[in-house]
């Protein structure tokens, strides 16, 4: 009985040996056209990561496998190498984990027009990571998943069953292909990244504290904007980079039934939505000042009300409105260390993202004088949307102009790729 027991096992083990061998670098089985590839480097990075985990787990199983003979011989207990094998097998389902994550990106790289909007997304996604005091940025991967809202896993943080991750991936709502709030879901999420690398959000809460001390009586607040520090900071990222488009893709992701919008959790790292877009609408006024932003803030105060709120939450409002201002001198002026002593907006290009250059840009595009296709994938979403809020734009034509910049942006991307 106790052989028969042993020979299980070491068939068991030979069958993860095998479905192992089945699991195969993404390089030699997705197809994709060239514009629809994720970049050269993630590809890499993405093989190399999942090929040492399988070369780790293959010695593990051949290990395992020696190990049971010879405890066999030396009359060694069952249960412990029952035990043993448990944990391999764990071991062996976290590396398809893995694998899961990243196929589910790459699979969609195959679907028509899908993938190429991808490669472009790729595109926009790089362009707004880029500045000039991060030395290595990481490869940049978007994919679409159904719900309202974006996240991203970000490069260097850690996989399900252990290591950490090579790349840097984000996920699109698939509600939002496609139309120019699509660039402020992934900026956002580029923010996320970004801040992450360079330290920001440490930074600001070092300055939040003493801001605490200074403001003995707004301390809830000041606690409030602490634990929200990393969301409003991807979101003054994506200002940055977008202008007013990143504030009404915000309202488009934000705009939930009222319960939601004034639900207040202390605990919960994201803004509650009605402070978060009013918070959007005072950056973007003090970075690009234009009359916009105030009509903005009143539609959203329009739509959502706070003449209904309960009396505990409308004193939360209160003092979060008092200290709004003071947080958005905060932050929009803080100098970093990492930024070499420079601003935020110093560094992501707010200086060409003003209204009246937009609009500027935008009757220039209109009158054939310059092609948008040309402009980087930030500052082309940025006059989109400027030209969308000032109703210069039909969304019927939006969606047109969007995807032939995704395309191209693609095509570009792959005939400049250094293979």
């Amino acid at each position: 009985m106790r052989q028969f027991a042993y020979k299980i096992l070491e068939q068991e083990a030979f069958a993860l040996y095998s479905r192992l061998q089945r699991v195969k670098p993404f390089s030699i089985t997705e197809t994709m056209v060239p514009a629809a590839s994720v970049s050269v480097l993630a590809q890499r990075r993405v093989d190399s990561y999942l090929g040492k985990g399988r070369l780790r787990l293959k010695q593990l199983i051949t290990d395992y496998i020696l190990w049971l003979r010879k405890s066999y011989q030396q009359d060694t207990s069952i249960s412990v190498a029952q035990r043993r094998f448990t944990h391999l097998r764990l071991k062996f389902n976290a590396v398809l984990s893995q694998f899961d994550i990243y196929s589910d990106v790459y699979t969609q790289r195959s679907e028509h027009e899908t993938g190429i909007w991808l490669g472009g997304l790729d595109a926009l996604a790089e362009d707004a990571l880029q500045i000039e005091t991060m030395q290595r940025r990481p490869p940049m991967i978007c994919y679409l998943e159904r719900g309202p809202g974006a996240a991203i896993r970000r490069a260097k943080t850690r996989l399900p069953g252990g290591g950490r991750n090579p790349v840097a991936i984000i996920r699109v709502p698939r509600e939002r292909m496609i139309g120019s709030g699509i660039a402020s879901s992934v900026v956002h999420e580029v923010g996320h990244q970004g801040a992450a690398l360079l330290n920001l959000v440490d930074s600001l809460k070092a300055g939040m504290h003493s801001m605490q001390t200074i403001q003995n009586k707004h301390q809830t607040a000041w606690k409030l904007w602490s634990l929200w520090t990393s969301e409003i900071v991807a979101d003054l990222w994506a200002i940055n980079r977008l202008g007013v488009i990143a504030t009404m893709g915000l309202i488009g992701v934000l705009s939930l039934p009222r319960p939601f919008v004034f639900r207040i959790n202390t605990n919960d790292p994201h803004p509650f939505p009605w402070i978060r877009v009013i918070l959007s609408c005072r950056m973007g006024a003090q970075i690009y000042p234009d009359k916009q932003w105030q009509r903005i803030e009143q539609l959203w105060m329009d739509l959502y009300p706070i003449s209904n709120v309960d009396t505990q939450s409308r004193k939360i409002i209160n003092i979060l409105l008092d200290t709004a201002d003071s947080f958005t001198d905060l932050i929009i002026n803080k100098r970093f260390y990492s930024l070499k002593g420079k601003r935020l907006i110093d560094c992501l290009g707010a200086e060409s993202r003003q209204p009246d250059q937009l609009r500027s840009l935008w009757n220039e595009i209109e009158n054939k004088s310059i092609e948008i296709t040309n402009m980087k994938p930030t500052l082309a979403f940025s006059v989109l949307g400027q030209a969308k809020v000032d109703n210069k734009l039909l969304a019927s034509n939006e969606g047109k102009i969007i995807s032939t910049l995704l395309r191209d942006w693609a095509v570009r991307r792959a005939m400049t790729c250094k293979c």
